[in-house]
């Protein structure tokens, strides 16, 4: 009697397939899905924090939506997916950066007018004081004013600070003692 080999079974090979290929998709880096997770979720933070390091919302806007499309292009190079919003933030400062740089002449030759105020209007005060917090942040060292803004207006740890910037906790902790030292010296001088 003829001994009749068994068929190789054709369905759990593709089955296997597909996960080799889920697997190597996760491997290869963050997924479109997650990063479309993290821009509804984050892009109002990361546009804040855009907002602390340069002067028009459009601007804003740019550099944030760069910063998207940028960690799409290198997704692949993104592994863990909980580094994605690490590396946003760290994309928009440095877009943030490259933005002033190319300004910085414009800023430098442009006189802002003072705001009008009249002096029943409530607020006014608060406006004179917010004036001068960003004329002061704008008179601190590079570093010192990216250190306290995505310390205190970002609300960021400095451990999340270092990270963003790249620097050592020391760094952030001498950055920002400094920076506050600087901003005081600065408040408390008459205009």
């Amino acid at each position: 009697m003829p001994v009749i080999a068994p068929m190789p079974a054709a369905r759990p090979a593709r089955i296997s397939n597909q996960r080799d290929g889920a697997e190597e998709a996760a491997a290869a880096g963050t997924t479109v899905d997650h990063l479309t997770e993290t821009y509804r979720t984050h892009y109002r933070s990361l546009l804040g924090l855009a907002a602390l390091l340069l002067d028009d919302t459009a601007s804003c806007e740019d550099v944030v939506q760069e910063a998207f499309i940028r960690v799409h292009s290198a997704r692949k190079r993104v592994r863990d997916p909980e580094k994605t919003l690490a590396y946003l933030r760290q994309t928009v400062v440095n877009l943030s950066r490259s933005a002033l740089r190319r300004r910085i002449l414009g800023l430098k030759l442009l006189s802002k007018p003072m705001p009008d105020m009249a002096s029943a209007e409530e607020g006014a005060y608060d406006q004179l004081e917010r004036d001068s917090l960003i004329k002061a942040m704008k008179g601190l060292q590079r570093r010192q004013r990216e250190v306290l803004v995505l310390r205190y207006f970002a609300d960021m740890t400095e451990a999340q600070v270092a990270e963003t910037l790249g620097i050592s906790l020391g760094s952030v902790k001498a950055y920002g003692s400094r920076g506050i030292a600087a901003l005081r010296v600065a408040m408390e001088a008459p205009a």
